[in-house]
């Protein structure tokens, strides 16, 4: 006698609908809790819903250049600034290009917004340059100048600015003086350094070609007539130079004026730049640390400029045309450079993500800022909460009304995705620096809609196989396999949209395809882990099971076929002795 055969579940059945359940509870409970230890139990709004400014900047091309300002040079520059923006903290700062010559900033309200309005222009030129000569920021009558016409140390009153920021091999023979300066954080060289010249060398002093002595006498009259207690002549000063050029400079606070050597070596040498607090002396600083090539340049310039007298044995840090630092440098250095001073903790972390996220390749005028004022947004997102309330009032009760009982499975799915929607835009302010705007709220809404799709193609097919007969039960788990197929082909037409969305677009309406593409991800994971478990408790329900009217799953309103019977044919036995 044969051996009974095992009956097999439902195909697709799912025995154990209470681990799908615990699964989906814990991960809404630890989200939810992870929203409020992070401090976060809001979405994070973007500048059309919180406000803040706009910026308009328009690029500048130096004399000459003028084929400077295209489509590679202007990424370039959206790239810094987002990067620049980003690392001071701001959230969902918008930078794109506008034309062909114009970037425009959106920076919502904020702690960090005031900074990042003033870095988001700053090209961050770095040089470091000889100095020649040093004199108070005020205009001087007649230029202090050697015979052969180029400028020469001074014994004007402005001596002391001369010594603005020793410099030495010993981390604590630092001198300031009103300006910033840079100390020793340097690794010494062993070589002995060449003896002090009583003279400037060779190179310092300008050729006697009659061009030469008319270029040195046009700078020492834009030296003696320079004001640096005035921006304008400072951004004056700072416009044009070439980094193979003497120019003339001011420094950072006014209160000094150079003439300064060609760069020696250029701010794209500072492989890296890093603010921090000295415990010792009880200031701020800014740690720069040099590429190899930079090492060495560094090196050789410090190594040219020990062997010389005061003030020609300073060197010049000159950010964007001004001077932050002037150190003296007694040795020979090397490695990397520790700027401190008159910072604060601000000051620091400005200049040193400056530095670490590079110089544009423009410059920049700021054409316009305006602020945007959080009360159009509000309006705006008040009407389309309404909307979207509206839309799922609608929803809402078109399920109860067609899908009666059914519906409150839809509900219930809805409310979870909701939940889970909610805490990852929470979450994802601080942990990608999401914002919510006016689109991803539109994204939002949208999903309700996707959602609510996934639920009705489950229920129809489950009300398919009543109709063929089947009890609920056998037909909630046969119904499974189908409807996975058709939800799953159907969220992922809407997620391949919302990614290529997102990638093909800019500002705003990437916000709209993150929230889409989110929110049909959450909906995959709703259906398969609450939906579907949901619907295998309630088919053991005898509300549902026994086919109620109001269950929206009763039989006879779906005009369901008579149960199918399996019974063998008995055919009549032909031969007589098989009867």
């Amino acid at each position: 006698m044969a051996a009974p055969k095992k009956s097999r579940g439902p195909a697709g059945g799912q025995g154990r609908p209470g681990r799908s359940l615990a699964l989906i509870l814990i991960a809404m409970v630890a989200l939810t809790g992870g929203m409020f230890l992070a401090d976060q139990p809001t979405p994070r709004l973007g500048i059309d819903l919180a406000g803040g400014t706009s910026i308009t900047l328009e690029a500048k091309s130096e004399p000459g250049q003028e084929s400077a300002i295209n489509k590679t040079n202007m990424d370039t520059a959206v790239q810094i600034m987002e990067r620049r923006v980003n690392g001071l903290g701001v959230s969902e700062a918008e930078v794109q290009t506008q034309g062909k010559s114009n970037i425009i900033v959106n920076i919502p309200k904020g702690t960090n917004s005031a900074q990042a309005r003033e870095q988001v222009g700053t090209t961050a030129k770095l040089y470091f340059r000889p100095v020649l000569t040093v004199a108070q920021g005020t205009p001087t009558p007649t230029p202090s100048a050697s015979t052969s016409g180029k400028p020469t140390p001074s014994g004007s009153p402005s001596a002391p600015t001369a010594d603005k920021g020793k410099s030495s091999a010993t981390p604590n023979a630092s001198a300031t003086t009103q300006g910033r300066a840079v100390t020793g954080a340097f690794k010494t060289d062993t070589t002995p350094s060449p003896k002090a010249s009583t003279t400037p060398k060779a190179d310092a002093t300008p050729s006697a070609s009659a061009a030469d002595e008319a270029a040195a006498a046009k700078l020492q009259k834009q030296f003696a007539a320079l004001d640096c207690s005035s921006k304008a002549s400072r951004a004056e000063a700072a416009r044009g130079a070439k980094p193979t050029d003497m120019v003339v400079a001011c420094s950072s606070e006014g209160d000094a004026k150079y003439v300064l050597g060609p760069s020696e070596v250029s701010g794209t040498e500072v492989d890296s730049a890093k603010a921090g607090f000295d415990q010792q002396r009880g200031m701020w600083i800014v740690n720069m640390e040099f590429t190899k090539q930079g090492s060495k340049q560094f090196q050789t310039i410090t190594k040219k400029l020990s062997a010389q007298q005061s003030p020609q044995n300073q060197f010049a840090i000159a950010l964007d045309g001004e001077v932050v630092s002037a150190p003296q440098v007694n040795t020979t250095l090397s490695g990397s450079a520790e700027i401190s001073g008159s910072f604060t903790q601000q000051s620091a972390e400005d200049l040193a993500n400056v530095l670490s996220y590079g110089a544009l390749p423009l410059s920049f005028k700021e054409q316009s800022v305006t602020t945007v004022t959080a009360a159009l947004g509000g309006e705006q997102l008040q009407a389309g909460l309404i909307a979207g309330a509206i839309g799922l009032a609608l929803v809402v009760i078109y399920l109860v009304a067609y899908y009666r009982g059914l519906a409150l499975i839809a509900l219930l799915s809805l409310l979870v995705s909701g939940i889970l929607t909610y805490t990852l835009m929470s979450l994802l302010g601080p942990a990608i620096g999401f914002a919510l705007n006016l689109p991803a709220v539109c994204g939002a809404i949208v999903a309700i809609g996707i959602t609510a799709d996934s639920f009705i193609v489950y229920f129809e097919r489950v009300r398919d196989e009543i109709r063929e007969g089947r009890t609920l039960r056998p037909a909630v788990e046969r119904a499974w396999p189908r409807a996975r197929r058709t939800i799953l082909v159907s969220d992922f037409v809407s997620f391949l949209a919302a990614a290529v969305l997102f990638v093909v677009t800019v500002g705003k309406v990437q916000g709209f395809a993150f929230t889409l593409g989110l929110t049909t991800l959450l909906d995959v994971v709703v259906v398969f882990l609450f939906t579907k478990p949901v619907m295998t408790l309630m088919a053991r329900t005898k509300f549902f099971a026994s086919g109620h009217p109001w269950s929206g799953l009763d039989p006879k309103r779906l005009g369901a076929k008579p149960p199918l019977r399996r019974s063998r044919r008995v055919n009549a036995p032909t031969d007589p002795k098989e009867a």
